[in-house]
């Protein structure tokens, strides 16, 4: 067989070393996807302890969980809402050890060992805390829907000592949304709720 048969062309030779490249760079790749894959879909399950409003409970969670999930979904505890999911609005916030956490941002594993706080743990039985009285009072709420975080974020206000005036509460509040703008009802809420905290 001639050599003349088979015409060997510079877009021939480039052609072929990138058919090379690709073949070998692209085995590796793939595996280390596919072992990727399957990390991802088996994922690391790990037995939890939460202690949620004062009860120690035990649970299996993905590493990867959050706290809002882990309640929601593992303890049925469904006051925290998920809304944004990316720490923006506020809606999921809880206490941990006393002080305002966003739970959409914290792993269910990092909460082992804190005491945690929702909204179904603010009350005292059928006595409802005196934010949540407020909120009702000043009808600071509208479709409901950010209310659970808006009312752990302001415990944690007034607790903090940032409402001590309505530019302090408007300020340390300000990362809680709310779609119905009811944020002049919420502030009065806060400060009714301030002077009731106080008395003990």
């Amino acid at each position: 067989m001639a050599v003349d048969e088979f015409p060997i062309d510079r877009r021939v030779v480039l052609l072929s070393g990138v058919a090379m490249a690709a073949s070998i760079s692209l085995g590796p790749a793939s595996l280390e996807a596919k072992g990727l894959e399957a990390l991802r879909s088996e994922g690391q399950m790990r037995e939890v302890s939460l202690t949620v409003n004062g009860i120690s409970h035990s649970i299996h969670v993905d590493t990867r969980m959050t706290l809002l999930d882990a309640l929601r979904e593992k303890l049925s505890l469904t006051g925290s809402k998920k809304g944004c999911d990316q720490g923006q609005c506020g809606a999921c916030t809880v206490h941990v050890d006393g002080e305002r956490h966003l739970s959409c941002l914290t792993l269910a594993v990092a909460a082992q060992g804190h005491q945690v706080t929702t909204i179904e743990g603010l009350a005292d039985g059928d006595r409802l805390h005196p934010m949540q009285q407020a909120f009702i009072d000043h009808d600071a709420f509208q479709c409901g829907y950010c209310t659970s975080g808006q009312i752990m974020s302001g415990v944690a206000c007034i607790r903090e000592g940032h409402a001590n005036s309505d530019e302090d509460i408007r300020e340390y509040m300000s990362g809680n949304l709310c779609r119905c703008a009811a944020y002049p009802n919420i502030v009065a809420a806060l400060k009714q709720a301030k002077s009731e905290m106080e008395k003990g």
